[in-house]
């Protein structure tokens, strides 16, 4: 089990993961990839009963601040640095972890406790006064956007202070508009809380040999079963997920990190293996050395979860009854759902084109504002969501769509991701400025293509008769639903 710091802490050190309802699936895929001996920053978590009391009473538990430093002492030691002063500074990163999965709907600070002594001191370290310089700037831009919500503020210099406010900031992240209106979609209850993990940092933006990204065991769109994912050279998680940078293919890392790139398929195995699931990996490499940072069960393309549920069966991993459960009602109705008789459109050129995120087809006008789409959608008409890239505050936009497309980002971005929580078909990295003229006009998005075409196209049902793996599927689902 891991070890206690107090009430309402646990580190952890590499025992066995405590309830996920306690510790987040953040910490508990940490714990439990450390459990597992594979190579994760140190980190400590604050458990989802801190949150909930916190929301109840309207601050944190009296114990708490002790905590927190009784946690950071712990890092230090693990890690030989030291949070907010010295030679060797400790920067961490805070972020939220709900029970359930909830992907980019609550807050995270990366690179705290720098301030201007750490900054110095990291530059000398490294050798790199640039990057030093770099962190303090992203760190300042998270903490004035999350933690002082715009507020003119001054960010503080010590470093205990900065960890107390962002673990505040996690906790008022629960009760978001767009993490409750996240949990109404998704019928995810209201009193669960959020976990915090407070992590070591590690540095994906150091140097040539650093990167971050994103790896499924599995294709997400469609299911083959063959590693997909993107990295991100130079940069930090963040940059991945924000959609204002497009990745490359994770092939990209044999050219500069070939071993960070064997390991990491390594682990790969082992966590599918280990959970018996398609995984969504977060990684970064620092000087070519690779560490995990989380890992999940990923969020599917309807196509993808009844290839992966099928295949899981015939491999001998699951049982028929998993595979039943790990395809949604919701995601069984749209492989029935209509796709474009003709892809190609006669081979007319699309209006805007670029990476498919999320397979299926949707028509409707093409609005830039999620406001308007919500708005507009509850007037009844069908809309398309255009953004230069998404947020979290773009979730009810997106909710409300038929489809969303947007100009930046790769197929790990915000945008990628919840649009296949959502089942809503979606085109990322179209190109800057490819679709402030769409504004207005009725188009098709063809998730599967990745086109974005001119007007209504014909639309056709398929049918099972022509997909084995959905026949087979319904054939499990008949038997039991004759059991039952």
């Amino acid at each position: 089990m891991a070890t206690p710091l107090g009430k309402w802490t646990l580190a952890l050190d590499g025992g066995a993961a405590p309830e996920r309802s306690l510790i987040g699936g953040k910490a508990w895929s940490l714990a439990r990839m450390r459990e597992l001996d594979l190579p994760v920053p140190p980190a400590f978590v604050v458990t989802t009963q801190a949150c909930t009391e916190f929301l109840k009473s309207g601050s944190e538990p009296p114990e708490l601040a002790a905590e927190l430093a009784a946690g950071i002492a712990w890092l230090e030691a693990q890690t030989g640095r030291s949070f907010g002063h010295g030679s060797k500074p400790l920067l961490v990163s805070v972020r939220s972890g709900a029970s359930i999965s909830m992907p980019g709907m609550m807050d995270t600070v990366l690179n705290l406790g720098i301030n201007a002594a750490t900054e110095a001191a990291l530059a000398a370290e490294c050798g790199d006064a640039a990057f030093a310089r770099d962190t303090h700037r992203r760190f300042e831009e998270l903490y004035r956007s999350i933690v002082l919500r715009g507020d003119p503020g001054e960010v503080p210099e010590a470093a205990p202070s900065q960890l107390q406010a962002a673990v505040r900031a996690v906790f008022d992240s629960w009760n978001s508009r767009r993490a409750k209106r996240y949990r109404q979609h998704n019928n995810i209850p209201d009193d669960l809380g959020t976990a915090v993990t407070v992590q070591a940092m590690v540095f994906g933006n150091l140097d040539a040999n650093s990167g971050t990204g994103v790896l499924f065991t599995r294709n997400p769109l469609d299911g083959t079963p063959e590693p997909y994912g993107e990295y991100l050279a130079r940069a930090q998680g963040e940059d991945v997920v924000s959609g204002k940078f497009t990745p490359k293919p994770l092939e990209e890392m044999r050219k500069t990190v070939p071993q960070a790139l064997e390991a990491l398929l390594a682990a790969a195995r082992t966590l599918e293996h280990e959970h018996r699931d398609v995984q969504d990996i977060e990684f970064t490499v620092q000087q070519s050395k690779l560490w995990l940072l989380q890992s999940r069960a990923a969020k599917r393309a309807a196509p993808a979860a009844l290839r992966i549920a099928v295949d899981l069966v015939n491999e001998e991993r699951i049982d028929k009854a998993t595979a039943l459960s790990r395809v949604t009602p919701e995601q069984l109705a749209s492989l029935t759902n209509p796709c474009l008789e003709d892809p190609d459109n006669g081979g007319k050129p699309p209006l805007a084109a670029g990476e498919s995120a999320c397979p299926g087809v949707g028509i409707g006008m093409v609005v830039t504002d999620s406001d308007e789409a919500e708005k507009r959608a509850a007037a009844g008409e069908h809309v398309v969501l255009a953004r230069p890239t998404t947020s979290p505050e773009d979730l009810h936009g997106m909710i409300a769509a038929k489809a969303i497309i947007t100009e930046q980002g790769g197929s790990t971005s915000h945008a990628a991701v919840v649009s296949r929580s959502l089942g809503r078909p979606c085109v990322v990295g179209c190109g800057d400025g490819s679709l402030t003229a769409l504004k207005g006009r009725v188009v098709t998005v063809c998730g599967a293509t990745g086109r974005i075409h001119d007007g209504p196209l014909p639309v056709m049902r398929p049918s099972e008769v022509n997909d084995f793996r959905l026949a087979q599927f319904m054939e499990w689902k008949r038997v039991a639903e004759q059991k039952n």
